[in-house]
C-alpha cells in the first residue's frame, strides 16, 4: 500500500519523469567523409558535439559506420510536458522527447494514467512515405471518409508520423476535419498519436525545458507548406531520439516495439475486454525501405492494410499478392527441420525481380529488396488489400474488421473467424456490423460462442449488444451465476458512488475478519474489490453479503433482504453474527457461486441502476417481471443515491433516472388499469417474491412517487378501500346522522354493495374467467367473504379471487350490516373526528371554566376525565409505534418519527403531561396553566391533518405548508434588518437604561411594531434622567440630540420592511402557490394514501373508547396468540398458477405500452429523416455500383469492337491470300442490335 501511494505521489508531482524517461546523445563524433569534417554521421555539427566526443581520434580511426547503441548515451530527458500550438486556438497536447530504447509499457502506462488517453479498442498505426512526396486525392478521401470515421466509432488510436508532411499531415488533416464537422455532443473523440524522430522536428529546442513545459509553446511558420514541423490536429507526440539529427528511421524500432506491446493488452474497463487489442498497420505508398518495415511487422504477426494504387512499395505488394498466387511457392522438397517459411522456387523469385525492378528502377542492392518482398509474400495472410479506386470509403470499418479477422485465424489456429469477429465488433460497440454480419441467419450461434463477449458487453456499458446476444442464443438463466453476479460488481468504476459504498461494508466485514484468528487476512494489504470475473474469490473480496447489506440501505425495511437465501443467513440474526457466518462461508467452498440467480434479470436490473446506466437499466427493466413494481424499485433507489451523491450533475442524472422510471410505472399501470380494473388492483397489493415480498404501494410510498399515486386507478382502489362495503357515493350527513343514530343502518339511508352481485360472480366458471389474459376481469373487492375474521382482520384483508367458493357461515343480516358500517375505515375517521372535537371542547372548557386550583381542592372530575381521555390518545400511539409490522423495534421507532403529524403528536402529549405535573403543585401552578393553554394549541393545530382529505382543503394544506417554509427565510431577514435597525434606535434614544428586559423589549418588540404602524409616543411622558431613579425603575428620558437621525434610520427601516420585505414575502407567496398549484392534486393524493392507510390500521373505536379495542387487541395477540393480518397494510399473497397468470398479463400490458412508444419513435421527423437518409445512402450506393458496372461494360465494349475489327481483318486477309480455299463466302452480319 505504502509503495502504491508513492508511485501516486509521483504521477501528481510529474518529477518521475526525467529519472525513468531517457534521451538520446551522440558521444563519439564519427566524420562524416563527404562534409569535410564537419559534420558527423548521426547528423549533428562537430560544434554540438562535447569534448569527449570529439577528443577520441584513436575511436573514431577505426569506427566506419556511426551506430546509435554503440555511439550514444542514455540522459533524463529534458522535453516533456504540454504543447500549445501559436494561433492554433485549440486545446493543448501531451509530448515526450524519450530513447528509442525505451520500454513500450512506461510510455502506455504514462498516455493512458497520467495523460489521460482513453485506452484503445484499436490502434491503426498509418506509415508511408515521407518528405514531400504528393498524397493522391482518393487516399485523402479514404483516410477523411474510411479511416478517422472507423477510429471514431471503434474508439481507436490513430498513430501516424505526427509532421506536416506526407501520409502524417493528411491524416492530421483528417482528424481536423472530423472534429469540425462532428456533433459537441459527439460520445468519442478521434486519438491521433504522432510518433517522430526528435532529431528531424523543427524548432524542436522550443520544448526543451529539463523541468518540463506545462505548456511549451510552439510556433510553426508557413503551415501551408509540407515541413517538418509538429502538426496540432494530434492529440499526443512521442519524439523519439536515437542520437541522430535530421534523419528518418529513427523511430522505426520502437515504434514496432510499441505496437507490439499494446497488441497484448486487453481491451475494455479494468482490462476485461474478451480480446486483446488490435493493433493493424495500414500502408499508403512508400519506398523502398518501406519493404524492411513491413517484412519485421510481419515476422511478429501484425496485421497490415495495403492501399492499392497509393505508390510504389504498396503497389508492388498488391502485384504479389495478385500475381504470384497462381505461381507455386516452393519445391517438392520440403523445408529444412526448424525453418519456419518455404523457400521460393526460381519462377517465382524472378517474376518477383521483375516487379521489384519496375517499381524501383533506381535501387542498387535489388536482391536484397527481392528477399524482402518473397518474405512479405509468404505471410500474405496477414495481408489485406484495398482498392481505393473501387471500393467505397463508407466499407472502410468492415474491411479493417476483415482484415484484424484474417490475421486472427492465422495467429490461432483454433479460433473461430466468426467469434473473432463478434469480440472486435464488441470491443468497437459497432452492432451494425454484428448485426449485418454475424447475426443474419446465416450462422448458428452456440451459448459458449457469446458467453465471453456477453461479459464484455455487460462491464464496458453495450446494452445493444446485450440485447443482440438474448435475442441470439444466450440463455440468461445458464449465464448468470452467483459467481458471475459477484464479478460484474467486483467491475465497478472505483469513481462510482456504488462502489464506494460497497467498500464501506467490505470493509467493515474485512474489519471483523482480522478480529478473528482463523481468517489469514493482513491488514496491511490493500482491499482487492477488483478481480478478475472468472477469477478465484476469498473472504477478503466482494461478495453477495455487500451487495446485500447496500440494498439493505437503500430500500430499507420496504423488502426482505435480497441473496440471504443463497448465503444462508437468516435475517432475524444479528449483524455481527452474520458476519461471523459470512466470513466463515467465504473461507470454504462457497458452493453457492455455482448456483445459478434466481431472478437474473432482476439482478441485473439492480446492477445496472446502482451504476446509472441508463439504457441497460431500461433493457433489463423491459426483460424482467413485475413491471411496475421494477421500475418503483429503480425510482426508490435512484431516488436514495441521488441524496448521497455530492456530484452536481449526477444528482441531477439520477433522478432523472428516477423520474423515467416512476413514468413508466405509470404508464404501465395505465394500461393495466385500462384492460382490467380489478387485476390492476391486485398489480398495487400483490406480495413479490422477486423483490422481497414488497408490494406497489409500499415501493411507492417507500419511493415518494407522487405522480404515481396520483393515478386515478390507484385513488379508486384507495377509495373502494375507505368506503369498504358502502356505496363511494354516499353523502357524508348520512354516515354522521347514522352514527348518533345507529338504526338507520338497517334501513335504505346508505346504500351498500349488494350480495347478489358477488353470487353472479361467483357462478362464472374457473376456467372461463381467470385464465384469460385479455384484461377480463379476475378478481373483485369484497368484505363478506371473510366473516370468519374478527373485526380487525375482517378490515385489514379486502381481497379475494371470484371463482374460489366461501366456506364462511352465513352471518345473520342484523349483524352482517353492522359490521359493514362499522368496521369501514371512512366510519372509523368520522368517529375519530367528532370525538376528537369533543375531545377540544372538552380540553377548553376545563381550561376556561373549570380549572381547579391544586389538590387538595382540584383537578375536577371533568379534569380527571381529560386525562384519561389523553391517556388514551397515548396507548394509541404506543400501538402505532410499537405494534404494527414485523421490523426492528429501531426501525418502528425511526418510521415513526419520520411522520410530521407523529411529531406533532409526542409535542402535544410532552407538552400535556408537564403542565399535568406543574398544576399539581402551588409554585408551578400557573405555569401549569400557561403550558396547558399552549398545550391547547397545539392540539388543535392537529386538525389541519385530519381537513387533509377532503378533497378541497387538502391541496391548500400542501400549499400552506409550503409558504411557512418561505416565511422562515423572510424572518431571517426581517431579523437582520430588526437587529440593524433597534440597537441603532436604543443607542441613539436612550443613552443608559440598565433594565434588561426593557432593553430586549426595545430593540426587537418596538421595530417589530413599527412595521405594523404602532410608535408608543405616550411613553415619552413622566420620564427622568436621574440615574438613581432610572436604576430604581423609572422610565429615562429619550435623548433629543440625534433626533433627525433616528427619523432618518425610521424612514429606511419602514422603506426597507413594509416595502422591500413585505412585498418580498408576497412575491414568494405568489410563486409558490402558483408552483405547487399544479401539482397540489398531485401532493395531496399521496397524503391521502397515507391518511387511508393510517385509519385502515386503526380499531373502529375512537378515544377514549379505543382503550377497549387496546385490550381486545392485547389478549387476542399476547394471550390468545391470534395472528394479525393487519401486521402489512393492502396485502395479496398470491401464488402459483394464479401469480404467473397475472404476471403474464402484467407482461402484456407492458409490450403494449413498449410497442406504442416504438411506433412514436419510428413517427418521428428525426427517425424519418434517419430513415430517409439511409434509403439515400443506398441509393447512391447504387448509383455508384451502377457508374462502375457501366464503366467495366465500356471497357468491354472496346475489347470487343478491338478483337471484331481484328477478326475482320483476319478474314479479309485470309480471303485474299491463297492460303486457304474457300468453300462458301465468309458469314456475313444477319441483324442490328438495337
Amino acid at each position: 500500500a505504502q509503495t502504491i501511494v508513492t508511485l501516486n505521489q509521483l504521477f501528481l508531482s510529474q518529477s518521475w519523469i526525467p529519472n525513468i524517461i531517457r534521451k538520446r546523445v551522440c558521444t563519439t563524433f564519427v566524420e562524416d567523409s563527404l562534409s569535410n569534417g564537419a559534420l558527423c554521421q548521426c547528423g549533428g555539427m562537430r560544434e554540438t558535439h562535447g569534448s569527449n566526443a570529439t577528443g577520441d581520434y584513436f575511436g573514431a580511426a577505426i569506427v566506419s559506420q556511426w551506430d546509435s547503441s554503440q555511439h550514444s548515451s542514455e540522459y533524463p530527458t529534458d522535453a516533456f510536458g504540454e504543447l500549445e500550438f501559436a494561433g492554433a486556438g485549440r486545446r493543448h497536447s501531451h509530448f515526450l522527447r524519450l530513447s528509442c530504447d525505451t520500454p513500450p509499457q512506461i510510455v502506455y502506462s504514462l498516455m493512458t494514467a497520467h495523460w489521460g488517453v482513453p485506452s484503445p479498442n484499436l490502434v491503426v498505426s498509418v506509415v508511408g512515405s515521407g518528405g514531400c512526396e504528393k498524397v493522391k486525392p482518393w487516399v485523402r478521401e479514404v483516410l477523411r471518409q474510411g479511416l478517422v470515421k472507423a477510429a471514431q466509432s471503434t474508439g481507436a488510436w490513430i498513430v501516424a508520423g505526427g509532421l506536416r508532411e506526407g501520409v502524417g499531415r493528411c491524416v492530421g488533416e483528417a482528424v481536423r476535419d472530423h472534429a469540425a464537422a462532428a456533433s459537441c455532443l459527439s460520445q468519442k473523440k478521434v486519438i491521433a498519436v504522432g510518433v517522430a524522430p526528435w532529431g528531424l522536428v523543427h524548432h524542436r529546442e522550443q520544448l526543451v525545458n529539463t523541468q518540463g513545459s506545462f505548456p511549451a509553446r510552439y510556433y510553426v511558420q508557413n503551415a501551408s507548406r509540407d515541413s517538418c514541423c509538429l502538426d496540432n490536429n494530434y492529440q499526443a507526440f512521442l519524439l523519439v531520439d536515437d542520437g541522430s539529427v535530421g534523419r528518418r528511421g529513427g523511430e522505426t524500432a520502437f515504434r514496432s516495439m510499441m505496437e507490439d506491446y499494446i497488441s497484448h493488452q486487453r481491451t475494455g474497463i479494468w482490462d476485461s475486454g474478451s480480446i486483446e487489442i488490435p493493433v493493424l498497420c495500414m500502408l499508403i505508398s512508400g519506398e523502398a525501405a518501406m519493404l524492411k518495415r513491413v517484412d519485421l511487422s510481419l515476422r511478429k504477426a501484425t496485421p497490415w492494410l495495403v492501399l492499392n494504387g497509393s505508390g510504389p512499395a504498396a503497389d508492388l505488394i498488391c502485384e504479389l499478392l495478385d500475381a504470384l498466387s497462381a505461381v507455386p511457392m516452393s519445391c517438392t522438397s520440403p523445408p529444412p527441420e526448424g525453418e519456419g517459411s518455404e523457400s521460393p522456387s526460381a519462377e517465382l523469385r524472378e517474376r518477383t525481380r521483375e516487379r521489384v525492378k519496375r517499381h524501383f528502377p533506381a535501387e542498387a542492392d535489388r536482391e536484397k529488396l527481392v528477399d524482402r518482398a518473397l518474405s512479405i509474400y509468404q505471410n500474405r495472410d496477414l495481408i489485406t488489400v484495398f482498392h481505393g479506386e473501387q471500393d467505397s470509403p463508407d466499407d472502410f470499418d468492415t474491411v479493417l474488421l476483415k482484415a484484424l479477422v484474417r490475421a486472427s485465424k492465422r495467429v490461432s489456429s483454433d479460433a473461430s473467424e466468426y467469434t473473432e469477429e463478434l469480440k472486435l465488433a464488441v470491443a468497437w460497440n459497432r452492432v451494425d456490423i454484428a448485426n449485418s454480419e454475424l447475426f443474419n441467419g446465416d450462422i448458428q450461434w452456440r451459448y459458449e460462442d457469446l458467453e465471453d463477449s456477453m461479459t464484455d458487453a455487460l462491464i464496458n456499458n453495450k446494452p445493444q449488444f446485450v440485447r443482440l446476444f438474448n435475442e441470439n442464443g444466450l440463455n440468461i438463466l445458464d449465464y448468470l451465476t452467483y459467481q458471475r453476479l459477484e464479478g460484474l460488481y467486483r467491475s465497478l468504476s472505483n469513481s462510482s458512488l456504488a462502489y464506494a459504498l460497497l467498500q464501506r461494508h467490505l470493509t467493515e466485514r474485512q474489519s471483523l475478519a482480522r478480529s478473528l484468528p482463523t481468517v489469514p487476512c493482513s491488514p496491511d494489504e490493500p482491499t482487492p474489490l477488483k478481480s478478475p470475473i472468472s477469477g478465484p474469490s476469498s473472504a477478503k473480496e466482494l461478495s453477495l453479503y455487500e451487495v446485500s447489506r447496500l440494498l439493505w440501505d437503500i430500500l430499507g425495511d420496504v423488502c426482505q433482504p435480497f441473496y440471504y437465501g443463497p448465503l444462508g443467513l437468516d435475517q432475524s440474526t444479528s449483524t455481527w453474527r452474520t458476519l461471523k457466518q459470512v466470513n466463515k462461508l467465504l473461507l470454504g467452498d462457497c458452493l453457492y457461486r455455482e448456483q445459478c440467480c434466481v431472478h437474473p434479470w432482476a439482478s441485473l436490473f439492480i446492477w445496472a441502476v446502482l451504476q446509472n446506466r441508463s439504457e441497460m437499466a431500461v433493457y433489463f427493466w423491459e426483460m424482467a417481471g413485475e413491471s411496475v413494481l421494477s421500475a418503483l424499485a429503480g425510482c426508490k433507489i435512484l431516488r436514495e443515491l441521488s441524496k448521497l451523491e455530492s456530484e452536481t450533475a449526477a444528482k441531477l442524472s439520477l433522478k432523472e433516472l428516477a423520474q423515467k422510471f416512476e413514468n413508466l410505472a405509470n404508464e404501465v399501470f395505465s394500461e393495466c388499469y385500462q384492460s382490467s380494473e380489478s387485476r390492476s388492483f391486485n398489480l398495487l397489493i400483490r406480495q413479490s417474491l422477486v423483490w422481497g415480498e414488497a408490494t406497489c404501494l409500499e415501493m411507492a410510498t417507500a419511493a415518494d412517487a407522487r405522480l404515481f399515486f396520483s393515478h386515478d386507478g390507484l385513488q379508486s382502489l384507495l377509495s373502494q378501500i375507505w368506503w369498504g362495503d358502502m356505496e363511494r357515493s354516499t353523502e357524508v350527513w348520512k354516515l354522521i346522522l347514522t352514527f348518533f343514530l345507529p338504526p338507520l343502518i338497517y334501513t335504505n339511508l346508505i346504500s351498500f354493495r349488494e350480495p347478489e352481485e358477488e353470487g353472479k360472480t361467483e357462478q362464472v366458471p374457473h376456467g372461463q374467467d381467470t385464465d384469460s389474459l385479455d384484461g377480463v376481469d379476475a378478481t373483485m373487492f369484497s368484505l363478506t367473504d371473510m366473516m370468519d375474521e374478527d373485526a380487525e382482520d375482517y378490515a385489514a384483508v379486502r381481497v379475494n379471487l371470484k371463482g374460489a367458493p366461501s366456506s364462511n357461515p352465513k352471518r345473520p343480516f342484523v349483524l352482517l350490516r353492522w359490521r359493514e358500517f362499522w368496521f369501514a375505515p371512512v366510519t372509523a375517521f368520522l368517529g375519530n373526528v367528532l370525538m376528537y372535537f369533543l375531545f377540544l371542547s372538552l380540553f377548553a372548557y376545563v381550561l376556561l371554566l373549570d380549572f381547579k386550583p391544586p389538590p387538595p381542592h382540584g383537578p375536577s372530575t371533568l379534569e380527571f376525565v381529560l386525562y384519561f381521555w389523553v391517556f388514551t390518545l397515548v396507548c394509541e400511539e404506543f400501538r402505532q409505534t410499537f405494534f404494527r409490522g414485523s421490523t426492528t423495534l429501531y426501525q418502528r421507532m425511526k418510521l415513526y418519527i419520520q411522520d410530521m403529524w407523529n411529531k406533532c403528536d409526542i409535542t402535544a402529549i410532552s407538552l400535556f403531561a408537564l403542565g399535568m405535573c406543574c398544576r399539581m403543585f402551588p409554585w408551578s401552578y400557573e405555569f401549569g396553566r400557561a403550558v396547558m393553554a399552549v398545550d391547547y394549541m397545539v392540539f388543535t393545530l392537529r386538525l389541519i391533518h385530519i381537513f387533509a382529505i377532503h378533497k378541497q382543503l387538502g391541496p391548500k394544506i400542501i400549499i400552506v405548508e409550503k409558504m411557512v417554509r418561505d416565511v422562515f427565510f423572510f424572518l431571517f431577514f426581517l431579523a437582520v434588518w430588526l437587529m440593524a435597525y433597534g440597537v441603532a434606535n436604543q443607542a441613539l434614544l436612550y443613552s443608559y437604561d440598565p433594565r434588561p428586559g426593557w432593553i430586549f423589549r426595545r430593540v426587537f418588540y418596538r421595530p417589530y411594531l413599527h412595521i405594523f404602524g404602532h410608535i408608543p409616543i405616550h411613553e415619552m411622558d413622566g420620564c427622568t434622567n436621574n440615574v438613581t431613579l432610572i436604576e430604581a425603575g423609572a422610565e429615562p428620558c429619550t435623548s433629543t440630540y440625534a433626533n433627525w437621525l433616528v427619523v432618518i434610520l425610521l424612514v429606511i427601516f419602514l422603506l426597507v420592511t413594509n416595502i422591500l420585505l413585505v412585498n418580498l414575502l408576497i412575491a414568494m407567496f405568489s410563486y409558490t402557490f402558483s408552483k405547487v398549484q399544479e401539482h397540489s392534486d398531485t401532493h395531496w393524493k399521496f397524503q391521502r394514501y397515507n391518511l387511508i392507510a393510517e385509519y385502515h390500521s386503526r380499531p373502529c373505536l375512537a378515544p377514549p373508547f379505543i382503550i377497549l379495542s387496546h385490550l381486545h387487541l392485547f389478549i387476542k395477540r399476547h394471550i390468545r396468540r391470534i395472528p394479525s393480518v393487519k401486521i402489512k397494510h393492502f396485502v395479496l399473497d398470491i401464488r402459483g398458477r394464479q401469480a404467473s397468470r397475472l404476471n403474464t398479463w402484467e407482461a402484456i400490458q407492458k409490450e403494449n405500452i413498449l410497442s406504442a412508444q416504438n411506433k412514436r419513435e419510428r413517427e418521428k421527423d428525426s427517425e424519418r429523416l434517419k430513415r430517409t437518409s439511409v434509403k439515400v445512402d443506398s441509393v447512391l450506393k447504387q448509383m455508384a455500383e451502377i457508374r462502375d458496372h457501366g464503366h467495366r461494360l465500356r471497357i468491354l465494349e472496346a475489347e470487343l469492337e478491338y478483337c471484331s475489327s481484328a477478326l475482320s481483318w483476319m478474314v479479309q486477309a485470309l480471303s485474299q491470300s491463297n492460303l486457304i480455299k474457300p468453300t462458301r463466302p465468309p458469314p456475313a452480319l444477319r441483324g442490328k442490335i438495337s
